[in-house]
């Protein structure tokens, strides 16, 4: 007589600074199956959260824009080649959370890991597009470089949980940045699923926190916090996101508005995230 198990319900954490904590607040909602069954609990993540989230990414955002854009790529590339040994994984809570069929679920994974791919591609090579050495009259070289704006917010694609979320902090990590995002509030599991991933991988800790979570109570926070210097509110068109870009401006945040569907790879993605520096310097010896 085979004997009867009983079920152990998961409860999937935060992803800050490296680490999987509860929300200090102690809230967890529950996450569901398209077909309405149970899946998992989710940590709801709290204002306390997102400002240890940001304390957790200004504390990374210099070291990983110090390294060379040759070794952030390599790190990128990492990231896929872990994503595919956790493929199943991946598949199985898309298909549960989202109602994918197995090719459907399939093809989503197949697509998120090339984005890594196609993202850690430009780490090294971006600057060649973005850079310019500059036409000036007088003796000098004047050039224009791309540098991180610094710690980005982003409220992911709510409909896309695991290419929706992947499509919008990839671009942000090319140049330099670190990220605290909000994943898909209904679909969370392959966002902290992608936090274990990083966690395992070579990204340091602090570079990608992940807050799932109400995006409609946590973007107003991180619009508002100072420390936050761009903001990407490509899931947030369901929100009052016109409200969410007159608040960030007041903070001075560089801001891009939502978009439909899950954005598609692109350089100008990875440029928007950046300030240009440009440097004067005279030629020879005068």
């Amino acid at each position: 007589m085979t004997p009867t198990r009983l079920a152990v319900p998961k409860t999937y954490k935060l992803y800050i600074g490296g680490a999987f904590p509860r929300s200090e607040s102690g809230r967890t909602y529950e996450v569901a199956a398209r077909d309405g069954s149970f899946l998992a609990n989710a940590a709801k993540a709290s204002r306390k959260d997102a400002r240890d989230a940001v304390v957790a990414a200004r504390k990374a955002q210099s070291g990983w824009a110090g390294a060379t854009g040759y070794n952030r790529g390599q790190v990128l590339y990492r990231i896929a080649e872990l994503l595919e040994g956790r493929r199943a994984q991946f598949v199985d809570e898309l298909r549960r959370s989202e109602g994918l069929t197995d090719a459907q679920a399939n093809a989503q994974v197949d697509s998120a890991i090339d984005v890594w791919v196609w993202y850690a591609g430009w780490a090294d090579k971006y600057l060649q597009v973005a850079g310019n050495g500059n036409p000036v009259a007088g003796p000098y070289f004047n050039i224009s470089t791309p540098e991180p704006t610094g710690v980005v917010a982003v409220i992911a694609p709510q409909e896309s949980s695991l290419l929706g979320l992947v499509s919008v902090v990839a671009p942000a990590l090319v140049t330099g940045n670190t990220v605290v995002v909000v994943p898909s509030e209904q679909a969370p599991l392959s966002a902290i699923s992608l936090g274990e991933v990083l966690a395992t991988s070579d990204v340091p800790g602090g570079v990608v926190n992940v807050l799932t979570g109400s995006p409609a109570e946590l973007a107003p926070w991180l619009a508002a916090h100072a420390d936050v210097n761009a903001l990407d509110l490509t899931g947030a068109g369901d929100l009052d996101w016109v409200d969410l870009q007159i608040t960030a401006a007041d903070t001075l945040k560089r801001v891009l508005p939502p978009e439909p569907g899950v954005p598609a790879p692109s350089v100008d993605r990875i440029t928007f995230f950046t300030e240009t520096k440009t440097v004067w310097h005279p030629k020879g010896i005068i």
